[in-house]
C-alpha cells in the first residue's frame, strides 16, 4: 500500500478524554477530510495500545483510509494495521520490514534535519515526516527544524511522499505550503480544535488552494 493522502492526523489520546470521546473527535476529523490516520500512544502498554488500535482501525477501514501505528511494529502486526511510523531512535526501516513485510505495509520515518531526510530516502521508507517546523508541546525539548528544512527537502524532490509536521495551524499553514510542502501532518490543530471536522476542512481547503496555485498556467 502507498500513501496518496495529503492530510495526516497523528491522533494522541488525551488524559481528559475517554476513549469514546477521543475516537469521536478522530471520527469528526476524518469526516472533515483527514485521509491518513496514525495512533500515537507513548505511555500505553502493548495490550491497551492494541485495544485502542483495533477500534481506530475499524474507523479507518470504514473511511477507506490508511491506518498507521506509531513506534510499535508488533502492535501494527497484531491488529492488522497498514503500517508503522518510526522515530529516529526506533528500528531501522529494514528491520521493521522483517516484522511487517512488503509490499503491502507502510513504513514511515520521522526526520528533523537533512541527514535524517537522506537516511529516510536511502532506507526507502514509504514516506517521511519533516519537522517540527515550529516548536510544539507534542515534541517537548525538540528544537524547531524551521521552514528552511521544509525548503531543503522540497528541493531534493524525494521519490516518496513527505509530510511537514510540527506547530502547523490554519494561520501559518500557508507559509509551509508556499515553501514547498504538499502534504501536512497535524496533531493539536485538529484533535484539540473546538470542531475537529471544521478544522480539518480548513486544512483541506488550504491544500486545495495551494495545489490550484501551483497548477496555474504561466502566461508568457
Amino acid at each position: 500500500m502507498t500513501i496518496s493522502g495529503r492530510l495526516y492526523l497523528v491522533a494522541t489520546p488525551r488524559p481528559y478524554l475517554s476513549d469514546g470521546e477521543f475516537l469521536a473527535r478522530v471520527q469528526a476529523a476524518v469526516d472533515g477530510g483527514v485521509d491518513v490516520l496514525q495512533l500515537r500512544c507513548k505511555d500505553l502498554e502493548a495490550l491497551a495500545y492494541m485495544r485502542l488500535a483495533e477500534r481506530m482501525l475499524a474507523l479507518a477501514r470504514a473511511a477507506g483510509i490508511p491506518f498507521i501505528v506509531n513506534d510499535r511494529p508488533d502492535v501494527a502486526l497484531a491488529v492488522g494495521a497498514d503500517g508503522v511510523h518510526l522515530g529516529q531512535g526506533d528500528l531501522p526501516v529494514e528491520w521493521a520490514r522483517r516484522i511487517l513485510p512488503p509490499p503491502d505495509k507502510i513504513i514511515g520515518r520521522s526526520s528533523h534535519q537533512p541527514a535524517d531526510a537522506e537516511r529516510a530516502i536511502a532506507e526507502r521508507a514509504s514516506y517521511f515526516a519533516v519537522g517540527p517546523v515550529w516548536e510544539t508541546p507534542t515534541k517537548p525539548g525538540r528544537s524547531a527544524a524551521g521552514l528552511s528544512y521544509v525548503r531543503d527537502v522540497a528541493s531534493r524532490r524525494p521519490p516518496m511522499p513527505w509530510f511537514a509536521i510540527g506547530g502547523i495551524t490554519l494561520e501559518n499553514v500557508g507559509q509551509v505550503l508556499a515553501d514547498g510542502a504538499t502534504r501536512i501532518a497535524l496533531v493539536r490543530a485538529v484533535l484539540d480544535a473546538p470542531d475537529p471536522a471544521k478544522a480539518a476542512r480548513g486544512f483541506v481547503e488550504a491544500l486545495r488552494t495551494a495545489q490550484a496555485v501551483e497548477e496555474e498556467p504561466v502566461c508568457t
